[in-house]
C-alpha cells in the first residue's frame, strides 16, 4: 500500500510536472522521431507527405505525453486517437509492424526526454521518476495495442470490401456487361491477362455442397483458377497457359472436382467470359439429373447440347420417336431404353453390350429389333440412328432414367 500511496501522490505530481514541461519540446521530439523512423524504413515517408505525417506525429506525441500522467480513471482520449490512427494507417497501406515500431520509437523518445529533463533540473528526483517507468510504458503499450487492434479490424474490413469489389467485377464479366473499362479493371484487380485463352467451368452446386472443395485448392503451372458461387451452381474462370488446352484442364479437374460439371470451349480474352459461361452452363445441362460425378466438355457433347438448348423440340422429338415405347409398362420400357443406351455406349457392339447388361447377345438383338418395330425406325439407317440417339438423350435428360 505504501508504494501505491507514494505513486499516487508525490510520484504522480512529479510525473505530471515533467510531462507538462515536456510539451515545449514536442517539435524537437517530432523532428527526431521523423528522422529515426525514416532511417528505420523509407516506407514511412512513402505513405504520406512528410508535412502531413509530421503534423500527425506531433498530435500523437502530445496526446501520448498527456496520457502518461493522466489519472487512471480519466477518459482515455489517447486510446480513441490511437484507434483512429490505426484505422487510417491500414487504409493508407502502412505495414502493421511499422505502425507498432512508430509508437515504440515515440515512447522511447518521450521517456528519454523525461529522464533528461528531470536529471538536469532536479537530479534527486530521478529515482522517483524511475518508479513511474512502468506506468509510462504501460500507457505506450496500451496505445500501440489499441492502434494494432483497430488496424487489424480496418484491414479485415478493407479486404472484405476489396474481395466484394473483385467479385462484383467478375460477376459483371460473367454477366456480359459492357461497362467501359470493365475488362481492364477486372484484369488489374483479379491479376488476370486481358487477352489469352480462357475456359469456364460450371458445377452443379446442390450435388457437392457437403463435399470438400478440393478443386478450390488446385494449383498447377499453366492454369489460374478464380471460383465464384452463384445461386444454383459454382462457376470457375480458368486462365490457360499458352501450352495448355481443354485436354489438360479436364485431366486436371477429373477426380478432384465434384460433379456434375460442364466445361466450355476455349475463348479469347476476359471480354468473352459471358459467352463461355453460357456454353459451360449448356454443357452442364447435358448431364442427366441423376449424374453426381460427370464432368463433360461441350465440344464433346454437341448433339446432346443441341437437344437441351431447345427443350420444346426435345420434348417433341421424344414423343415422335418413342411414343409407342413410352406407352409400355415401366419395366419393359426401361429394359428397351437401357439396352439401346448400352449398345450405343459400346459403339454398336451387341457382344460388349450383352456383357454390360449381363445377358446373351441374342437378347440384345431381340430387344433392339423390338425397339425398331415400336419406333418404325431402323438402327441401320444413319438418319434414324441419329433421331433415336438424340431422342434417348432428351428422354434421359428430362427424366433422369
Amino acid at each position: 500500500m505504501s508504494n501505491r500511496s507514494r505513486r499516487t501522490g508525490h510520484d504522480w505530481k512529479l510525473l505530471g510536472q515533467a510531462c507538462t514541461e515536456l510539451q515545449a519540446r514536442v517539435p524537437e521530439l517530432v523532428d527526431a522521431h521523423m528522422r529515426q523512423i525514416a532511417d528505420h524504413s523509407p516506407v514511412y515517408l512513402q505513405v504520406l507527405p512528410q508535412d502531413q505525417q509530421w503534423q500527425e506525429a506531433e498530435e500523437a506525441i502530445r496526446i501520448g505525453i498527456k496520457a502518461i500522467s493522466a489519472p487512471r480513471d480519466s477518459p482515455r482520449h489517447d486510446l480513441r486517437h490511437a484507434e483512429d490512427l490505426g484505422r487510417r494507417r491500414a487504409g493508407q497501406g502502412l505495414p502493421l509492424d511499422l505502425l507498432v515500431h512508430a509508437y515504440r520509437n515515440a515512447g522511447y523518445l518521450v521517456w528519454d526526454a523525461l529522464v533528461e529533463d528531470v536529471a538536469g533540473r532536479d537530479p534527486e528526483n530521478l529515482a522517483v521518476l524511475m518508479r513511474s517507468a512502468t506506468m509510462v510504458w504501460s500507457a505506450v503499450d496500451a496505445q500501440a495495442a489499441t492502434a494494432s487492434e483497430s488496424y487489424l479490424a480496418a484491414e479485415k474490413e478493407l479486404r472484405w470490401r476489396t474481395d466484394e469489389q473483385l467479385q462484383a467485377l467478375l460477376d459483371a464479366l460473367l454477366a456480359g456487361q459492357e461497362t467501359p473499362g470493365l475488362v481492364a479493371r477486372a484484369a488489374a484487380g483479379l491479376d488476370l491477362p486481358e487477352r489469352g485463352p480462357y475456359a469456364v467451368v460450371a458445377l452443379r452446386a446442390e450435388r457437392h455442397h457437403r463435399r470438400e472443395s478440393f478443386h478450390r485448392q488446385i494449383q498447377r503451372p499453366g492454369f489460374r483458377f478464380v471460383w465464384r458461387m452463384r445461386a444454383d451452381y459454382e462457376v470457375g474462370v480458368v486462365s490457360l497457359g499458352p501450352d495448355e488446352g481443354l485436354d489438360g484442364l479436364a485431366g486436371l479437374l477429373e477426380g478432384r472436382c465434384p460433379g456434375p460439371g460442364g466445361i466450355s470451349p476455349v475463348v479469347e480474352g476476359l471480354g468473352k467470359l459471358a459467352h463461355a459461361r453460357r456454353l459451360a452452363e449448356l454443357a452442364l445441362r447435358t448431364c442427366p439429373p441423376d449424374d453426381v460425378t460427370g464432368l463433360v466438355r461441350l465440344d464433346q457433347r454437341m448433339p446432346t447440347a443441341l437437344v437441351v438448348s431447345r427443350p420444346e423440340l426435345a420434348e417433341l422429338l421424344v414423343s415422335q420417336v418413342f411414343g409407342e415405347v413410352l406407352a409400355l409398362e415401366p419395366p419393359d420400357r426401361a429394359v428397351l431404353l437401357e439396352t439401346l443406351d448400352a449398345w450405343l455406349a459400346c459403339e454398336a457392339s451387341a457382344g460388349r453390350a450383352a456383357r454390360r447388361l449381363y445377358c446373351h447377345r441374342n437378347t440384345v438383338f431381340n430387344r433392339l429389333r423390338r425397339l425398331e418395330q415400336l419406333t418404325a425406325r431402323s438402327l441401320a439407317r444413319p438418319r434414324d440412328l441419329i433421331e433415336m440417339t438424340l431422342a434417348l438423350d432428351a428422354y434421359r435428360l428430362t427424366t433422369g432414367v
